[in-house]
């Protein structure tokens, strides 16, 4: 008789699992934001001009 035991995970292994995509999630996001720059040029999109008025404002 052959008696294959079900694939158990322990709660510490749930927690790493957790732990490994909740980093993963906030490492995309830190490279992304890193990046940003690139990706707005690979899209082609220009960056705003400034407005004046935004630089009077800071001299009061």
């Amino acid at each position: 008789m052959h008696f294959s035991p079900l694939p158990y995970l322990d709660p510490g292994s749930g927690s790493i699992l957790i732990q490994i995509a909740i980093a993963a999630l906030l490492g995309l996001g830190v490279a992304v934001r890193a990046s940003w720059g690139s990706i707005k040029k690979l899209f082609g999109v220009k960056p705003k001009p400034e407005d004046e008025e935004d630089d009077k404002s800071g001299d009061e």
